[in-house]
Protein backbone atom coordinates (compact mmCIF):
# COMPACT_ATOMS: atom_id res chain seq x y z
CA UNK A 1 0.00 0.00 0.00
CA UNK A 2 1.04 3.23 -0.80
CA UNK A 3 -0.01 5.57 1.70
CA UNK A 4 0.54 9.54 1.69
CA UNK A 5 -0.20 11.78 4.56
CA UNK A 6 -1.34 14.75 3.01
CA UNK A 7 -0.78 18.57 4.18
CA UNK A 8 -4.77 18.94 4.52
CA UNK A 9 -4.81 16.43 7.07
CA UNK A 10 -6.11 13.44 5.20
CA UNK A 11 -4.64 10.30 4.19
CA UNK A 12 -4.46 9.09 0.43
CA UNK A 13 -4.00 5.17 0.27
CA UNK A 14 -3.15 3.33 -3.48
CA UNK A 15 -2.96 -0.45 -3.43
CA UNK A 16 0.11 -2.05 -5.23
CA UNK A 17 -2.26 -3.48 -7.20
CA UNK A 18 -3.50 -0.32 -8.94
CA UNK A 19 -0.09 1.43 -8.74
CA UNK A 20 0.74 -1.51 -11.09
CA UNK A 21 -2.29 -0.89 -13.38
CA UNK A 22 -0.23 1.94 -14.72
CA UNK A 23 2.88 0.64 -14.98
CA UNK A 24 1.37 -2.02 -17.16
CA UNK A 25 -0.33 0.85 -19.34
CA UNK A 26 3.25 2.32 -19.82
CA UNK A 27 4.44 -0.89 -21.15
CA UNK A 28 1.34 -1.61 -23.41
CA UNK A 29 1.65 1.83 -24.86
CA UNK A 30 5.85 1.88 -24.62
CA UNK A 31 7.34 2.74 -28.19
CA UNK A 32 7.86 5.03 -30.95
CA UNK A 33 10.33 6.48 -33.51
CA UNK A 34 13.40 6.82 -30.29
CA UNK A 35 12.42 3.42 -28.48
CA UNK A 36 12.36 0.22 -29.59
CA UNK A 37 8.62 -1.57 -28.51
CA UNK A 38 9.17 -3.88 -25.94
CA UNK A 39 9.62 -8.27 -26.12
CA UNK A 40 8.29 -10.14 -25.62
CA UNK A 41 5.39 -7.78 -26.02
CA UNK A 42 2.30 -9.79 -24.20
CA UNK A 43 4.91 -10.96 -21.28
CA UNK A 44 6.07 -7.14 -20.20
CA UNK A 45 2.89 -6.19 -19.83
CA UNK A 46 1.23 -9.06 -17.73
CA UNK A 47 4.66 -8.43 -15.86
CA UNK A 48 4.61 -4.32 -15.67
CA UNK A 49 0.78 -4.81 -14.82
CA UNK A 50 0.99 -7.71 -11.94
CA UNK A 51 4.96 -6.92 -10.57
CA UNK A 52 3.31 -5.77 -7.59
CA UNK A 53 0.83 -8.58 -6.49
CA UNK A 54 2.45 -10.23 -4.08
CA UNK A 55 1.07 -7.41 -1.76
CA UNK A 56 -2.22 -7.77 -2.06
CA UNK A 57 -2.86 -10.22 0.97
CA UNK A 58 -1.31 -7.08 2.96
CA UNK A 59 -4.28 -4.96 0.98
CA UNK A 60 -6.84 -6.90 2.75
CA UNK A 61 -5.54 -6.29 5.82
CA UNK A 62 -3.44 -2.56 6.08
CA UNK A 63 -1.99 -2.28 9.59
CA UNK A 64 -0.88 0.34 11.92
CA UNK A 65 2.43 0.75 13.20
CA UNK A 66 3.47 1.54 16.89
CA UNK A 67 2.82 4.58 16.69
CA UNK A 68 -0.75 4.28 15.58
CA UNK A 69 -0.40 5.17 11.93
CA UNK A 70 -0.85 3.05 8.72
CA UNK A 71 2.90 2.77 7.58
CA UNK A 72 3.28 3.02 3.52
CA UNK A 73 4.78 -0.13 1.96
CA UNK A 74 8.64 0.46 2.52
CA UNK A 75 7.76 0.43 6.23
CA UNK A 76 5.47 -2.83 6.38
CA UNK A 77 7.10 -6.01 7.98
CA UNK A 78 8.28 -8.33 6.19
CA UNK A 79 6.62 -11.37 8.21
CA UNK A 80 6.58 -14.96 7.29
CA UNK A 81 2.80 -14.17 6.01
CA UNK A 82 4.35 -11.13 3.65
CA UNK A 83 7.33 -12.99 2.65
CA UNK A 84 5.14 -15.76 1.63
CA UNK A 85 3.22 -13.87 -0.64
CA UNK A 86 5.81 -12.25 -2.11
CA UNK A 87 6.91 -15.81 -3.35
CA UNK A 88 3.72 -16.91 -3.95
CA UNK A 89 2.97 -13.93 -6.45
CA UNK A 90 5.74 -14.78 -9.29
CA UNK A 91 5.01 -18.70 -8.86
CA UNK A 92 0.93 -18.05 -9.57
CA UNK A 93 1.71 -15.49 -12.81
CA UNK A 94 4.46 -18.35 -14.09
CA UNK A 95 2.07 -20.39 -14.43
CA UNK A 96 0.19 -18.44 -16.95
CA UNK A 97 3.43 -17.03 -18.30
CA UNK A 98 7.14 -18.23 -17.37
CA UNK A 99 8.33 -15.01 -19.03
CA UNK A 100 6.35 -12.66 -17.07
CA UNK A 101 6.64 -14.94 -13.86
CA UNK A 102 10.24 -14.82 -13.95
CA UNK A 103 10.45 -11.15 -14.65
CA UNK A 104 8.48 -10.19 -11.59
CA UNK A 105 10.34 -12.57 -9.09
CA UNK A 106 13.45 -10.60 -10.38
CA UNK A 107 11.95 -7.45 -9.11
CA UNK A 108 10.97 -8.51 -6.02
CA UNK A 109 14.33 -10.10 -5.31
CA UNK A 110 16.06 -6.67 -6.92
CA UNK A 111 14.54 -4.15 -4.42
CA UNK A 112 16.35 -5.47 -1.83
CA UNK A 113 19.44 -5.24 -3.90
CA UNK A 114 19.17 -1.75 -5.26
CA UNK A 115 17.61 -3.14 -8.62
CA UNK A 116 20.56 -4.76 -9.30
CA UNK A 117 22.32 -1.59 -10.06
CA UNK A 118 20.89 -0.81 -13.31
CA UNK A 119 19.49 2.42 -12.21
CA UNK A 120 21.90 5.61 -11.28
CA UNK A 121 19.08 8.12 -10.62
CA UNK A 122 17.03 7.99 -8.31
CA UNK A 123 19.79 6.33 -6.62
CA UNK A 124 18.99 3.19 -4.76
CA UNK A 125 17.88 3.09 -1.22
CA UNK A 126 20.88 2.03 1.21
CA UNK A 127 19.23 -0.77 3.29
CA UNK A 128 22.38 -2.13 4.97
CA UNK A 129 23.54 -5.34 6.09
CA UNK A 130 19.89 -7.65 4.92
CA UNK A 131 18.49 -9.40 7.93
CA UNK A 132 19.36 -13.42 7.74
CA UNK A 133 15.66 -14.13 6.56
CA UNK A 134 15.98 -11.41 4.07
CA UNK A 135 19.42 -13.02 2.35
CA UNK A 136 17.85 -16.71 2.75
CA UNK A 137 14.49 -15.25 0.93
CA UNK A 138 16.87 -13.48 -2.28
CA UNK A 139 19.13 -16.81 -2.58
CA UNK A 140 16.16 -18.98 -2.61
CA UNK A 141 14.35 -17.32 -4.67
CA UNK A 142 17.41 -16.32 -7.12
CA UNK A 143 17.92 -20.11 -7.45
CA UNK A 144 14.42 -20.66 -8.20
CA UNK A 145 14.53 -17.61 -11.64
CA UNK A 146 17.96 -19.66 -12.69
CA UNK A 147 16.60 -22.53 -14.62
CA UNK A 148 14.08 -20.54 -16.14
CA UNK A 149 16.16 -17.87 -17.03
CA UNK A 150 18.45 -20.15 -18.94
CA UNK A 151 15.43 -20.45 -21.66
CA UNK A 152 15.58 -16.74 -22.43
CA UNK A 153 18.05 -14.73 -23.89
CA UNK A 154 20.46 -13.02 -21.33
CA UNK A 155 20.46 -9.82 -23.25
CA UNK A 156 17.24 -9.49 -23.38
CA UNK A 157 16.08 -10.39 -20.23
CA UNK A 158 18.43 -7.34 -18.65
CA UNK A 159 17.00 -4.86 -20.97
CA UNK A 160 13.43 -6.09 -20.10
CA UNK A 161 14.56 -6.01 -16.17
CA UNK A 162 15.72 -2.52 -16.73
CA UNK A 163 12.46 -1.78 -18.31
CA UNK A 164 10.19 -2.63 -15.86
CA UNK A 165 11.99 -0.25 -13.21
CA UNK A 166 11.15 2.22 -15.45
CA UNK A 167 7.87 1.45 -15.74
CA UNK A 168 7.40 1.23 -12.01
CA UNK A 169 8.70 4.62 -11.37
CA UNK A 170 6.95 6.51 -13.35
CA UNK A 171 3.85 5.24 -11.51
CA UNK A 172 5.59 5.79 -8.42
CA UNK A 173 6.63 9.20 -9.18
CA UNK A 174 2.96 9.90 -9.40
CA UNK A 175 1.51 7.36 -6.60
CA UNK A 176 3.99 8.76 -3.94
CA UNK A 177 4.36 12.45 -4.28
CA UNK A 178 1.22 14.83 -3.08
CA UNK A 179 3.20 17.60 -4.90
CA UNK A 180 5.63 17.10 -8.12
CA UNK A 181 8.80 17.79 -9.02
CA UNK A 182 11.29 18.08 -11.59
CA UNK A 183 12.98 14.14 -11.63
CA UNK A 184 14.84 12.20 -13.74
CA UNK A 185 15.16 8.37 -14.48
CA UNK A 186 18.77 7.51 -15.80
CA UNK A 187 19.40 5.09 -17.69
CA UNK A 188 15.84 4.41 -19.70
CA UNK A 189 16.87 1.79 -22.66
CA UNK A 190 16.05 2.65 -25.90
CA UNK A 191 16.04 -0.80 -27.64
CA UNK A 192 17.78 -3.86 -27.54
CA UNK A 193 20.70 -3.26 -29.44
CA UNK A 194 23.78 -2.03 -27.78
CA UNK A 195 22.90 1.55 -27.59
CA UNK A 196 23.51 2.89 -24.17
CA UNK A 197 20.33 3.87 -22.21
CA UNK A 198 19.05 7.55 -21.97
CA UNK A 199 18.30 9.95 -19.19
CA UNK A 200 14.67 10.79 -19.23
CA UNK A 201 13.66 14.22 -17.36
CA UNK A 202 10.01 13.95 -15.67
CA UNK A 203 9.26 18.03 -15.85
CA UNK A 204 5.45 18.71 -13.88
CA UNK A 205 3.43 21.31 -16.05
CA UNK A 206 0.63 21.71 -13.85
CA UNK A 207 -3.25 20.04 -14.03
CA UNK A 208 -1.34 17.15 -13.28
CA UNK A 209 0.44 16.95 -16.65
CA UNK A 210 3.99 15.66 -17.11
CA UNK A 211 6.67 16.06 -19.56
CA UNK A 212 8.64 13.46 -20.33
CA UNK A 213 11.66 13.90 -22.97
CA UNK A 214 12.64 11.48 -24.12
CA UNK A 215 8.82 10.80 -24.72
CA UNK A 216 8.24 6.91 -24.84
CA UNK A 217 4.72 6.23 -25.68
CA UNK A 218 3.01 5.42 -28.91
CA UNK A 219 0.45 8.13 -28.60
CA UNK A 220 0.88 11.81 -28.36
CA UNK A 221 -0.10 11.78 -25.28
CA UNK A 222 -1.11 9.27 -22.33
CA UNK A 223 -3.24 9.49 -19.55
CA UNK A 224 -3.56 7.45 -16.91
CA UNK A 225 -6.14 6.81 -13.90
CA UNK A 226 -5.19 6.15 -10.72
CA UNK A 227 -7.75 4.96 -8.01
CA UNK A 228 -7.37 6.00 -4.70
CA UNK A 229 -9.11 6.48 -1.39
CA UNK A 230 -8.55 9.62 0.68
CA UNK A 231 -9.28 8.96 4.39
CA UNK A 232 -10.48 11.84 6.35
CA UNK A 233 -9.92 10.56 9.64
CA UNK A 234 -6.42 10.49 10.40
CA UNK A 235 -6.34 8.53 13.86
CA UNK A 236 -7.69 5.32 14.30
CA UNK A 237 -8.06 3.64 17.99
CA UNK A 238 -7.45 -0.08 16.06
CA UNK A 239 -7.05 -2.16 13.35
CA UNK A 240 -10.12 -3.10 12.94
CA UNK A 241 -11.29 0.80 12.88
CA UNK A 242 -8.46 1.63 9.93
CA UNK A 243 -9.78 -1.04 7.77
CA UNK A 244 -13.77 -0.06 8.29
CA UNK A 245 -13.07 3.34 7.68
CA UNK A 246 -10.87 2.30 4.27
CA UNK A 247 -13.08 -0.31 3.40
CA UNK A 248 -16.00 2.23 3.75
CA UNK A 249 -14.22 5.14 1.72
CA UNK A 250 -14.89 5.58 -1.93
CA UNK A 251 -12.87 5.05 -4.47
CA UNK A 252 -11.50 7.84 -6.32
CA UNK A 253 -9.60 8.23 -9.40
CA UNK A 254 -6.58 11.18 -10.61
CA UNK A 255 -6.10 11.68 -13.96
CA UNK A 256 -2.12 12.02 -14.48
CA UNK A 257 -1.45 13.24 -18.65
CA UNK A 258 1.97 12.63 -19.99
CA UNK A 259 2.89 14.27 -23.08
CA UNK A 260 6.46 15.94 -25.14
CA UNK A 261 8.50 18.24 -23.88
CA UNK A 262 8.15 21.20 -25.87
Amino acid sequence: MIVRYEADGTIVMITQSDHALASGLFAAHWGNDTFEKPRPYHSLMRAAMFHDRGWIRYETIPMLDAEGKTPSYRQVPNSPEQLKAFEWAPEWLGEIDPYAGLMIAKHRTGLWQGRYGVITNPPAIQRGELPPHIKAFIARNEDKQKPVAAKFDAKELSTNYNLLQVWDMISLYICQNEKLTPDVIDPVPVGYADKPGVAMSLTPLGDNRIALDPYPFDEPSLTTNIVHRRLTQNKFKDEAELQAVYFRTTPQTMAFTFVPKT
